[in-house]
């Protein structure tokens, strides 16, 4: 399966707050959804947003899998993801699954996986069970949390990003990696793709390719 991480920040490298981008940044991740067979999305860019995975029609593929990554449980039943299209799957550890499963009432399959550590689920487990069901594409749609345990964990083939002409000076928002640890010695190395810029919303397209098991020192 190849995996693609897709996000839009700003010069400065923030990824929230959520909704900056342009109509032109809007179809690009609409595009990418419809090259790929299904989304992966952390809770906590669940709360703070409200997406429904719409591709370039408008519309909600009904045979496209939209997948949420939990390790609290925390999931507000109020968002549409769990209220409009098809159920979504909702990956979680054991210890809270029964739980999500009385909160969610059925709106969304529940699967539990392992733990890799106190804050963190083996996406590898989640990449095998996703393939198991036919996926041969994932797009990894955020947050910067979960973008770090992808790249971590070695799942991530290529990322999609796109450079707003927009500065933050917060200190509180996310990043496009937000992790404890390096990626590499220090660096994660990247293989440049593609870059195209559009002239009247000065956003940058990038596209790089993730080297595996090489550090940069």
């Amino acid at each position: 399966m190849k995996t693609f991480i897709i996000c839009i920040q700003t010069l400065c490298g923030k990824i929230t707050p959520v909704g900056f981008g342009s109509e032109e940044d809007r179809r690009f991740l609409e595009m990418w959804r419809e090259r790929t067979n299904a989304t992966l999305l952390g809770a906590g860019s669940l709360r703070a947003g409200d997406p429904e995975f719409r591709d370039t029609s408008g519309r909600i593929p009904e045979k496209r899998i939209r997948a949420i990554v939990t390790m609290s449980g925390r999931l507000p039943l109020e968002k549409n993801i769990f209220n409009r299209g098809p159920a979504p799957i909702v990956f979680c550890a054991q210890d809270v699954s029964d739980s999500l499963r009385r909160h969610l009432g059925g709106r969304a399959e529940i699967v539990a996986v392992r733990k890799r550590g106190d804050n963190e689920l083996d996406l590898s487990q989640v990449s095998a069970i996703l393939q198991d069901k036919g996926v041969n594409s994932l797009l990894v749609e955020g947050g910067g949390r979960l973008n770090y345990f992808c790249l971590k964990q070695g799942i991530v083939d290529e990322i999609l990003v796109t450079v707003a002409p927009k500065l933050l000076t917060s200190n509180r928002e996310t990043p496009l990696v937000d992790g404890d640890q390096n990626l590499g010695s220090p660096f994660l190395d990247l293989e440049f793709i593609s870059c195209k810029c559009h002239p009247k919303t000065g956003e940058l397209f990038l596209r790089y390719k993730v080297i595996k098991g090489k550090n940069s020192g």
